[in-house]
Parts: C-alpha cells; sequence; structure tokens
C-alpha cells in the first residue's frame, strides 16, 4: 500500500523541503544576492529579468507539487473522518462522502445543521442538556 510513484515521492521531498526554514533562508539569500548584484549590472533589464523569470519558473511548478501534496493529504483526512463516522454509533452514515454531494445537497445539510444548533442554545438556555442525536434530515 506504500507503493509510491516518483512523482509522488519527489512532490512529498519538494513540500517537505520547501516549508523548512533553511529553505526561507536560502531564498532570502538569493534575494538579497540578486539585489546585490544590481550595480554590477547597471540595473538593467536583463538583471531584472533573471529574478523574474527565475521566481515565475519556481512558482508555477510549486503549484503544481503543493497541490498533489495537499490533494492527497485532503483525501486522507476524508477517508479518516469517514472512519470516525463510520464507527461512531449514533453517527449519521449519511455524513460519509459528503464531498461527492451536490452544492445544493451540501447547504441543505449544512442548514440543518444550523437549525439543530438554534434549537440546542434554544434548549440550553431552558436548563435542558445540549446532547442528543435528533434526527439529522426531518420528517417532513
Amino acid at each position: 500500500m506504500k507503493d509510491k510513484s516518483h512523482f509522488v515521492a519527489f512532490a512529498n521531498w519538494v513540500a517537505g523541503a520547501a516549508g523548512r526554514a533553511h529553505a526561507f533562508v536560502g531564498a532570502c539569500a538569493i534575494i538579497v544576492g540578486w539585489a546585490l548584484t544590481g550595480p554590477l549590472f547597471h540595473y538593467s533589464d536583463t538583471w531584472q529579468l533573471f529574478i523574474n523569470t527565475g521566481t515565475t519558473i519556481i512558482t508555477f511548478l510549486m503549484v503544481f507539487v503543493i497541490q498533489n501534496t495537499q490533494n492527497r493529504d485532503s483525501k486522507a483526512m476524508q477517508v479518516k473522518l469517514d472512519e470516525l463516522i463510520r464507527a461512531t454509533e449514533g453517527a449519521h452514515n449519511v455524513l460519509l462522502d459528503l464531498e461527492q454531494l451536490t452544492e445544493r445537497d451540501l447547504n441543505r445539510l449544512r442548514n440543518r445543521y444550523i437549525a439543530l444548533a438554534a434549537t440546542a442554545r434554544t434548549e440550553l438556555a431552558q436548563g435542558h442538556p445540549d446532547t442528543g442525536h435528533p434526527d439529522l434530515i426531518p420528517e417532513d
């Protein structure tokens, strides 16, 4: 199950390395070094183009690398949350796989939870407990 593609391994390595303090310090050193060479190159268009091109290329490539790691992290988190819902007695299994629902269905569920929270606050203010397992989808 741990068979990773070369890109996944590379993306993990780059994301890990880019998130370290040493990477930030290195990037700052490059900028300072570039700025110090300005007088040497008479602040020419080529001198400016060098840093603009370099930062643009690195930013463009990092978007894909970071997005890859975030997508995998997000999927792993969803699986973990789904397992907690599945394994929790009294939990509503309809909440599994919510990321596959339409925006309209997500809004409908979200509004139901907003209504449940409002009811719980009202009951709590009246001295009732705010625990329990009310139906997720009210019967109309």
